[in-house]
């Protein structure tokens, strides 16, 4: 039962929390030389559009990124993969990480909550 404990509690720390839907961790963003490469999804890395990469998240998902420093918030649709080495909880396109005024420093804490496509919707309408 130890054991479990420890394990559960080293695969929180790298993947972030999670509370009702909502996931705290790190995010990064992609490097520019990605741009115009194919993703897992087979579309091609736009660093303009809304997207991001996860190993937690399944592919197609909705979600919405909130900067827990700034408030800042977007939605953006997991369409890639990140190295499997990397710890981080999402890596977003430069777009996205402009939106979330993390540029200069690269990384930031972020709360991840997966959203509807109606959500998506009613969100981009407003």
């Amino acid at each position: 039962m130890r054991k479990l404990c420890i394990v559960l509690a080293l695969f929180l720390s790298f993947k972030g929390v999670t509370q009702k839907n909502e996931t705290i961790g790190t995010a990064s963003y992609y490097h520019q030389k990605f741009h115009g490469r194919k993703t897992a999804t087979g579309e091609k890395f736009d660093i303009n559009g809304m997207t991001a990469a996860s190993n937690s998240l399944p592919l197609g998902t909705l979600v919405k990124v909130t900067n827990l420093k700034n408030g800042n918030t977007v939605i953006v649709k997991i369409n890639d993969r990140m190295n499997a080495k990397n710890k981080r909880l999402i890596d977003l396109s430069f777009q996205a990480a402009k939106e979330l005024d993390f540029i200069k420093s690269g990384t930031c804490k972020v709360k991840v909550v997966k959203v509807s496509q109606l959500q998506y919707d009613t969100d981009k309408n407003q």
